[in-house]
């Protein structure tokens, strides 16, 4: 197969869609791959390293395009480049596929075979695909080195011939995987360690890492599709609210995670938790581009709040660590490719199977995704 990497031109997106790891792996199996000069730059894979991984590099992107039959992108490629693929050509991509209903109409029309990185299915055959795990993990570790980095203070305590300086103290709201990673780097970095998830039965992972689990009453069915926490009612959150505003008042930093596919943000920390906090405390609001955990985020900027608090709510987080987002993002591209490839190399565009099926948004002009 011909297989594609134009590269990403989304303002800020700094990672690549396949890396020469893969792209040797590809080329050894009987593949051939194109890459677009400077495709990988930002995320420190040179042109020549594509090279010598056997793929061709040009500087022309519509070509690159219009000569591959499977595309692969990071994110949603621009309207010009969908125009230049070849009718009946497959897309590997995050595609926003829930909230994008546009963007699916316009890769149907382009009659592509869409496959949204997004949606794939949380079970164990596909757990080597699954990219929001990947993705979330780069953004947990990135978020502590941000409010650290944010934050007036020492993290550990430090014992000197001036005194002790005493801990600092994250609160970590959320517990998947962006929430675990962001809780293990806080705790080696030596801060104190509380979190709080909806789902109870995360305690014990936070615990494994040093964090002390914040434990309020939560319903019995607080975990949803797909291991995700589901929507609160309007009742759970502000029961979950007034239970937490003591711990986010004494906290340096907090970091949000909480996220629910397709849906905005559940808000947990309000504008009285806020007011609550001392001055020079951070919030690192990784749920930002979904509207954010707190209400006072604006997404991509740094709000400084009467009381002398800095609410950071950072967007494309696993963008500002290029390298290895991009080698696990190509990775999970490459399991991918796996399934889609039989063992002479043809496409097996089997929708029964339940990973395909659950992944494929678009095919024959038409959108197969429904929600």
């Amino acid at each position: 197969m011909k297989i594609g990497v134009p590269g990403d031109t989304t303002p800020g997106e700094r990672r690549v869609a396949l890396i020469p790891e893969t792209v040797a792996r590809l080329t050894k199996a009987g593949h051939s791959v194109q890459v677009t000069s400077g495709a990988g730059t930002d995320s420190g894979y040179p042109d020549s390293a594509f090279e010598e991984a056997g793929a061709t590099v040009s500087s022309d992107a519509s070509a690159v395009i219009a000569n591959s039959e499977i595309l692969v992108y990071v994110q949603s490629p621009d309207p010009s480049a969908i125009s230049s693929a070849t009718t009946g050509a497959i897309l590997i991509s995050m595609l926003d596929a829930r909230t994008d209903a546009e963007g699916l109409q316009r890769l149907a029309s382009a009659g592509l075979t869409s496959f949204a990185m997004e949606l794939v299915p949380r079970i164990a055959r596909a757990q080597r695909m699954d990219v929001l795990s990947s993705q979330a993990s780069i953004a947990g570790y990135k978020s502590a080195l941000i409010g650290a980095n944010m934050l007036g203070k020492y993290l550990p305590m430090m014992m000197t011939a001036a005194g002790t300086v005493p801990p600092a103290t994250v609160l970590v709201l959320g517990a998947g995987v962006a929430g675990l990673q962001a809780i293990a780097t806080a705790k080696r970095l030596g801060s104190v360690v509380e979190a709080y998830d909806v789902r109870p039965v995360v305690k014990e992972q936070v615990e494994s890492l040093g964090g002390i689990f914040i434990e309020l009453p939560a319903p019995e069915d607080a975990e949803g599709a797909g291991g995700y926490a589901r929507e609160q009612t309007a009742e759970e959150q502000a029961a979950q609210q007034q239970l937490l505003a003591d711990h986010v008042a004494t906290a340096d930093i907090v970091i949000t995670t909480a996220a629910i596919p397709g849906r905005p943000a559940p808000k947990l920390v309000t504008a009285e938790m806020v007011a609550r906090m001392s001055a020079g405390s951070v919030i690192v609001d990784l749920a930002a581009e979904t509207g954010g955990n707190c209400e006072l985020t604006k997404a991509g900027e740094i709000v400084l709040t009467e009381n002398g608090v800095r609410i950071n709510g950072p967007e494309n987080v696993p963008s500002s660590v290029p390298n290895d987002a991009s080698r696990l993002y190509s990775r999970n591209v490459a399991a991918l490719l796996d399934l889609l490839l039989d063992d002479e190399g043809k496409v097996n565009l089997d929708f029964e199977d339940e990973i395909i099926g659950a992944m494929s948004v678009t095919h024959n002009g038409e959108v197969r995704f429904t929600g």
